[in-house]
């Protein structure tokens, strides 16, 4: 089964949203973006959340003590570095925590999806390449530049529940990262959070999923 990610949560109403239709991980941004939350606003809403959802923390470049505090004080359950962070930094921050490390990697305008954090990261992600941006773009990159890695890995970047299944039915991932799919007007939308996970989890594997 396909995993899941609703990422970008800072209301009240989207901890609502996701413990009624409980995705396997939903993500705090704590880097630079619209959907930013503070490290007392993400504690807030991780104590409104169903223990069965793990929270992703979102960091770009982020200092690595205040990393380590957020999983200390169990704020996060899983860090996603979204930045330029290389071997050394993961190395060096796996071994100050125990939770998992995703290593973003971003895919598009000649930059291909090779595995080029071998044997650091748990997880990759695969997210759309935009000069001057790291990540949240809301579009889709081209999946061919894909090369399956080593480890288990999810796809985000314009996923919607246009293209969701296409997504998984072409790379296979062991996860996908939605945040703008499931957002009106630049909020998240329980009903569009319930929809997509549904036919994510409706789907029929090596069947007619149309």
């Amino acid at each position: 089964m396909t995993r899941i990610k609703i990422c970008g949560l800072t209301r009240h109403e989207d901890i609502d949203a996701v413990n009624r239709y409980l995705p396997d991980y939903i993500g705090f941004v704590f880097a630079k973006s619209r959907r930013q939350v503070s490290d007392e606003r993400a504690m807030e809403l991780k104590s409104r959340l169903d223990p069965r959802i793990s929270a992703v923390g979102v960091f770009v470049n982020e200092d690595m003590e205040r990393i380590v505090k957020l999983c200390g004080q169990g704020v996060i359950d899983v860090v996603q570095l979204h930045g330029d962070e290389e071997g050394d930094y993961i190395t060096r921050l796996k071994q100050k925590i125990r939770n998992p490390v995703i290593k973003a990697v971003h895919v598009g305008k000649g930059k291909r999806a090779v595995n080029v954090y071998e044997n650091i990261g748990d997880f990759l992600l695969f997210d759309t390449y935009h000069e001057g941006q790291y990540g949240g773009s809301g579009k889709p990159f081209d999946w061919s530049l894909v090369e399956k890695p080593d480890r288990p890995y999810f796809i985000a970047g314009g996923i919607n529940r246009s293209n969701v299944l296409s997504a998984i039915e072409t790379l296979h991932p062991y996860g996908v990262d939605i945040s703008s799919g499931v957002e009106k007007n630049g909020v998240k939308d329980g009903e569009l959070i319930g929809e997509i996970i549904t036919i994510i989890r409706n789907m029929k594997p090596g069947g007619n999923n149309e």
